[in-house]
């Protein structure tokens, strides 16, 4: 027997933000944390947009060209906003986190290539002070990221590059810190320093070698109580 319809029962779809209304989202958030930001947007806008129209004073054409000149001055001043502006949403999002323990991991989680492999829960922590380190693995080797003040991090960086090398002997490996000293890298260009580490490893190396060093981590980390690096991630305009 049919079942009767339920007029009364509705399901609604949500709808999805407009392109438009997803730029403003990221403006107004990044707005908060970057008061310079209407400034540069309006300054990327319209500096190529001078550019066209001074060749087009200096540069004999038809009116036809002149319109070109213009419609790409536009196009290209809106696409280096929009790319400023990206860049900007994602260090402004990065500055909400920074310093609460997790926040590497939600870099690692969000803000790296599929050429690089790791794991947004530490391979080491200090239950007491919180501070943790990550490990990543890609073509410039093994990377490990301490999470707190340098003179805390020092010997957890030494116990886990011992415990690499004695594995894998010849695989290059890198330590950078995030913490509140003048020399570590800021959580925003976390992700950029680990691309620039020199290539040593081709991609089958690099599965093999994260492989290997996933066997060798026999009990798992618990992540830092704080933020859910799955939680975290950059807005973008689309």
């Amino acid at each position: 027997m049919a079942k009767p319809k339920d007029d009364t029962v509705k399901t609604k779809k949500t709808k999805k933000p407009s392109r438009i209304k997803q730029m403003w989202q990221v403006f107004q958030m990044t707005r908060r944390y970057d008061s310079n930001i209407t400034l540069v947007l309006l300054i990327c806008f319209f500096v190529p947009i001078l550019v066209s129209v001074a060749l087009i004073l200096f540069v004999p054409g038809t009116i036809f060209s002149a319109v070109l000149w213009v419609l790409a001055g536009i196009l290209l001043g809106l696409l280096i906003a929009l790319i400023v502006l990206g860049r900007r949403a994602e260090r402004a999002a990065y500055a909400q986190i920074e310093g609460e323990p997790g926040a590497v991991g939600a870099v690692i989680k969000n803000g790296l290539r599929r050429s690089w492999r790791g794991n947004e829960v530490p391979v080491a922590l200090n239950p007491r002070t919180k501070d943790a380190v990550y490990r990543v693995t890609g073509k410039g080797g093994v990377v490990l990221i301490a999470e707190g003040p340098y003179n805390r991090v020092q010997r957890l960086l030494s116990d886990e590059e011992r415990k690499i090398r004695r594995s894998l002997p010849t695989v290059q490996v890198t330590h950078l810190i995030v913490g509140p000293d003048e020399d570590s890298v800021p959580l925003w260009r976390l992700a950029r320093d680990i691309r620039k580490t020199k290539s040593t490893l081709t991609r089958q190396e690099v599965v093999a070698v994260s492989n290997r060093l996933n066997s060798l981590q026999s009990t798992p980390v618990g992540i830092p109580k704080g933020i859910d690096p799955n939680k975290v991630r950059a807005p973008r305009p689309r």
